[in-house]
């Protein structure tokens, strides 16, 4: 009987493996793994709008990019110019006060038929976003700055942001492509500043050069 159910046992176990083995797990890279390895840098320019203004953004991000088709890497972005911060909600009322908003996080790019002269890709922004105001004076004439008497907010507002988005993209040289695109940038528990979500929430238009072995 003991030998009986010994070889019932081996016969159970014989049969879980064969059907493990038959039915593999799929994985992003398969069973071939890392074809081809390489990396690049992207600069890019946004233009957007904050709280109902115009915002231009610069942006840098750059990353591992597996196999022609996946990037792996981080990114950040800040506004550059003028974004008027209503009276109501100033810091500092009767100042040139300005809004200043940045994002930082992981940035993950799919692209697709890489090696056509153009193809798209689809990319993916998540991390930490953060505004903050500032008196846009201060900043105009550093001759005069006076860092004792300079108004700005020190508390830093952050909160989590995603921006998904697509791009068209086209391969100019071997190591640079032209990628113009568009995404819209989602804000998630931005409760200050006098900025909401819905404010800090917009489709943006990008105009992007990117650098490295595709």
């Amino acid at each position: 009987m003991k030998n009986i159910f010994l070889s019932f046992t081996f016969i159970l176990c014989l049969a879980a493996v064969t059907d493990s083995a038959a039915q593999e797990n799929q994985t992003i890279f398969r069973n071939s793994g890392i074809r081809r390895s390489g990396g690049y840098a992207a600069i890019s320019n946004k233009f957007t709008k904050i709280n109902g203004d115009f915002a231009n953004m610069a942006e840098i991000y750059g990353g591992w990019f597996v196999n022609q088709r996946f990037m792996l890497g981080v990114g950040a972005a800040a506004t550059t110019n003028y974004i008027p911060v209503p009276l109501e909600s100033q810091q500092f009322p009767g100042r040139k006060m300005t809004y200043q908003y940045g994002q930082l996080g992981l940035m993950t790019e799919y692209v697709v038929a890489s090696t056509k002269m153009v193809h798209v890709n689809v990319n993916l922004l998540t991390g930490t976003g953060f505004t903050v105001q500032y008196d846009r004076h201060d900043t105009e004439n550093w001759d005069d700055f006076d860092w004792d008497e300079r108004y700005d907010d020190d508390d830093v507002k952050c909160f989590f942001v995603m921006e998904p988005g697509v791009q068209v993209e086209f391969n100019v040289l071997k190591w640079m492509r032209f990628s113009p695109g568009v995404s819209y940038r989602k804000a998630f528990n931005a409760k200050a500043n006098g900025l909401t979500d819905s404010d800090l929430s917009n489709i943006s238009y990008n105009l992007t050069l990117k650098f490295g072995r595709f």
